[in-house]
Parts: structure tokens; sequence; C-alpha cells
């Protein structure tokens, strides 16, 4: 018995450690990023061996970035796109995960598998396609490029599904007795209770269309339409290393958002997760 007691306690002080260097070499790099973000002297040669704790300690690199009146365009552009992205792909998802899971419809489960077989094909095999019907349309070098395609989000709909089949039907059935319409219904009823997966979607879309790179390269060309992962890359391509405490205050920067939005909202995800019948 002892022994059994002994192993387990040893399998855990292994499994600890293995996470914490994990967590180390994961955050190792960004935590050198800020590192070097607030070096001055990283603007004339990036320091190595790595050093965590900049001295002397600088504002400078911050300073000469926001002198930068580029950055404040890029946030700006970067701050509108991720926005409509996010509302809607939510809305989308939402509504679509809920079509499927209360639904009643021909042809439901084709449909949904459609859905989730957009998950396996890649912006890759989707850019000449969008890129022609966009220049058809006379959109190309507009945020509308950027903004429309995110409405197909099968991600998002499959995860709101999973929540709204853990929730009654007798509810539905409740608000359709009482006179409701499906959309009332929705969002009277369901929406109000989505709190949690609407969090975790909203975290995991923001992610996504904040750092969006590939697809925005192709279709905006000026530059200033260039969200913050563009105006990162042309300022890392203009300059390289010889301006590294420059470059990691603008990846610094660019990062932020997301750290805040995940921070505010993180609490939600397990819950959603535990709501959404994902979690074994």
């Amino acid at each position: 018995m002892n022994n059994h007691k002994n192993m387990q306690k040893i399998t855990q002080v292994v499994l600890y450690a293995a996470l914490v260097i994990v967590a180390i070499i994961v955050v190792a790099p960004f935590v050198w990023m800020v590192s070097i973000s607030f070096d001055r002297l990283a603007n004339i040669q990036v320091p190595f061996p790595p050093t965590f704790i900049p001295d002397p300690f600088s504002l400078f690199n911050y300073e000469l970035v926001f002198e930068n009146g580029r950055i404040f365009s890029a946030y700006l552009n970067s701050a509108f796109v991720t926005f409509c992205s996010v509302f809607l792909q939510i809305s989308a998802a939402l509504l679509g995960g809920y079509a499927f899971s209360k639904g009643q419809f021909k042809g439901k489960k084709l449909l949904f598998i459609m859905v989730l077989a957009t998950m396996m094909i890649p912006i890759e095999a989707r850019l000449i396609p969008l890129y022609t019907m966009f220049n058809s349309a006379g959109l190309l070098n507009t945020f509308w490029p950027v903004i429309v395609p995110s409405i197909l989000y099968g991600f998002g709909v499959f995860l709101a599904k999973q929540f709204f089949d853990q929730v009654p039907d007798s509810l539905r059935e409740a608000a359709q007795i009482d006179g409701a319409s499906e959309f009332r219904t929705f969002f009277q009823v369901y929406a109000p209770l989505a709190g949690p997966i609407t969090a975790t979607l909203i975290i995991l879309s923001f992610m996504g269309n904040w750092n969006e790179f590939v697809w925005p390269l192709v279709v905006l060309n000026s530059e200033r339409l260039h969200t913050i992962p563009l105006f990162l890359a042309s300022f890392s391509l203009e300059n390289g290393t010889s301006l590294a405490g420059m470059t990691m205050a603008l990846a610094t920067m660019s990062v932020l958002p997301i750290i805040i939005v995940f921070v505010f909202l993180q609490r939600y995800i397990i819950q959603s997760i535990a709501l959404s019948g994902l979690k074994e």
C-alpha cells in the first residue's frame, strides 16, 4: 500500500516537473521579447546570451514606436476588422449551432457534416477562388474581403451546437406554447444562457482575426489599410535585427489586446467546455 502511494507521489512530482519545464519553454520567448523591448541598446546589438532583465531599463523603444503615426492607424484597422469579424462569426456560430441543435429540417445531418468539412480546408486552398471572387466584385484593397469570409466559422458552429445540446428542449417547448417565434425563443431564452460559450468563442475568434496575416496580405495592398500583423511584418522586413528593440516593442504591443481579452474572459473557458459535453 505504501509502495503504491509512493509511486503515485513520484508520478505526480515527475508530471508537475515536466509541466513546469514545458511552461518555461513556452513562456521564455515571450519574456525575452518583452525584455528586449525595454532594452535601448538592443537596437544596436541583440543581447546574447539572452537576458531576461534589461540593463538599463528604458522606455526609449516605445517612445520611438509611438512617434511613428502608422502604429495608431494599424491598431484602428485591426480593431475595426477584428470587431466586425468577431461579431459576424459569433452571431453566425450561435444561430447555426442553435439551428443544428434544436431545429428539425430535412438534410440537417448532411448540412452539419458540410459545415464541419469546412474546418479541413486551409486558407491556402481558398486563396485563389476568394481572390478571384472579390477581384470580380471590385472589392480588393478594402476591408470587405477580410471581414466577409469570417462568417463561415465551422468550429464555432460545432462548439455552439454541443452547448445547446445540453440545454433542455422543454425551454423551447414552453416558449412555443407562449406563442414565441423561433428567433424570439433563441434571443430571449437560449442566448442569455449561452454566456460561457459566447465568451470562449469571442476569445478564439478574437485571437484568430487579430493575428490573421496571409489573407490580409493578399487583399490589402495599401499601407493605410495595413493591420497590426502586416505593419509588424513590413517593419521587420525593412529593419531586420538592426532595430530589434523597436521590433520587439511593436510585437509586445501587438499581443497586448489578446492578453487583455483572454484575462477578462478566460474563466469562462473551462465552464463552457464542461457544459459543451467536450469534457471527458
